[in-house]
């Protein structure tokens, strides 16, 4: 059979991945990329450790860092990306700095985190005073916190769920039960940490309901990645990559309505009381 006529396969650009151990969010990060980029995932060792302050030191070591990235060398990604938040800002800005070099050094290509996405995603956004949402318990929040405040980044608000394991499991609803709550003030965007923290639909309905721009973890890691390669990120309605969507707020009644058991006009990320937990494999988005 003659199969020149398919012309391919095209040519592929490559981003490489390294998620801790129990990142469980591949199909979310994939929502974000254009289809002439690939992604290509790799882990860190397992460690029976939850998730916490210890964690976040043993899924970031250098040699750990090392290792995953010779690994990615064989499929020659242009930019690697380092998938965890707690794992990147637990040593704050100049440990964020350190584990960059070091994977560099390893790869011999450009070389980012979550938490130094976060930080060139709030520039961009022009947000200096920020809501944040974390499944995390106090003192990884805490953590955060802190690497946000060396940063020249205040918090207005914060709302967390104290979580050390499963965090992938939790549905959109309490995600933006969280939004609400830690949006008190005035606030430039809401930042939802962690990467294992499903996020993508919600997004937009946030946006058309807190009215300030609202960015994720792997939202913004997708972003910086993407960025450094010269192309765009994926993410209709979505401040942080649709320049218009900052310009123009867009309504509750313009978007679609993506979110299962969506009361009809209600406010974007309401749900029918008598719907049950919604986990995220059961959301539109993660067929």
């Amino acid at each position: 059979m003659d199969v020149s006529f398919l012309g391919g396969p095209h040519p592929q650009r490559g981003v490489g991945i390294v998620a801790p151990f129990d990142f469980a969010l591949d199909r979310e990060l994939w929502r974000w990329v254009p289809d002439e980029v690939s992604l290509h995932l790799t882990r860190t060792p397992f460690v029976p450790v939850e998730v916490s302050l210890d964690l976040a030191r043993l899924v970031s070591e250098h040699e750990t860092l090392g290792e995953a990235v010779r690994a990615l060398n064989a499929v020659h990604p242009e930019v690697v990306a380092y998938a965890c938040t707690s794992g990147s800002f637990v040593g704050g800005i100049a440990g964020e700095r350190a584990m960059c070099e070091a994977m560099t050094r390893a790869g011999e290509v450009a070389s980012l985190t979550t938490s130094g996405a976060l930080l060139e995603a709030l520039q961009e956004l022009g947000a200096r005073r920020i809501a944040l949402v974390t499944p995390y318990t106090v003192s990884v929040t805490q953590a955060l916190e802190e690497y946000l405040a060396e940063a020249g980044i205040e918090i207005i608000g914060t709302s967390s769920l104290g979580l050390t394991r499963h965090i992938w499991k939790v549905p959109y609803r309490d995600v933006v039960d969280m939004a609400r709550e830690a949006v008190r003030g005035a606030a430039d965007a809401l930042f939802i940490s962690c990467t294992n923290l499903p996020t993508y639909d919600v997004i937009p309905q946030l946006e058309a309901e807190l009215r300030i721009p609202v960015i994720s973890a792997n939202q913004v890691t997708m972003w910086a990645a993407l960025r450094h390669m010269g192309t765009q990120a994926v993410g209709p309605y979505q401040a942080l990559i649709d320049h218009s969507a900052r310009q123009r707020p867009v309504t509750p009644e313009a978007l679609p309505e993506s979110m299962p058991g969506a009361l009809p006009g209600a406010m974007p990320g309401a749900v029918s009381e008598s719907q049950g937990p919604v986990l995220p494999e059961e959301q539109e988005g993660w067929a």
